[in-house]
């Protein structure tokens, strides 16, 4: 009898107690605003070193995101730009908010980061803002660092 079978036979499932352990919560949201009958998708995105990432634009609903490597300049409206580090978490609640900023913050290293988001069905999950709705919501936008 080999040593992962029971006396009647079968085998055994040799069972783990790490699973206990395994788990660590990086970020906790109590999102505001889910659109109705949400889609749901993860994205991995990649940005060079010193790229500016992708143009002012919202999402429909809220997006949560872990940094694989490299630093983003992240900045949503209403909240002060800051650079989130490979490790840390960030999210934004989507709808009507401004995500002004997903760079590279670096320009000796690529960026990447994975990206989860509650999107409307078959409705774009990303919408570009234009430069007169820019300058209409100005006031919104928290102080630039000097």
């Amino acid at each position: 009898m080999s040593s992962s079978e029971s006396p009647n036979g079968t085998d055994q499932q040799r069972r783990s107690e790490a699973w206990k352990t395994a788990f660590t919560v990086l970020q906790t949201a109590n999102p505001p605003n889910i659109p109705e009958g949400a889609e749901v998708m993860t994205l991995l995105v990649a940005f060079p070193p010193g790229d500016p990432g992708t143009p002012p634009h919202r999402h429909p609903g809220p997006a949560f995101g872990y940094v694989l490597e490299g630093e983003m300049r992240f900045e949503i409206e209403g909240e002060p730009e800051r650079v989130v580090r490979a490790g840390e978490t960030f999210w934004e609640p989507g709808g009507d908010v401004i995500h002004y900023q997903d760079g590279n913050n670096r320009e000796d290293t690529p960026l990447r980061f994975i990206v989860t988001m509650l999107c409307k069905p078959g409705r774009p999950m990303i919408a570009l803002v234009d430069e007169e709705e820019l300058a209409q919501r100005r006031d919104r936008r928290a102080a630039r660092p000097a």
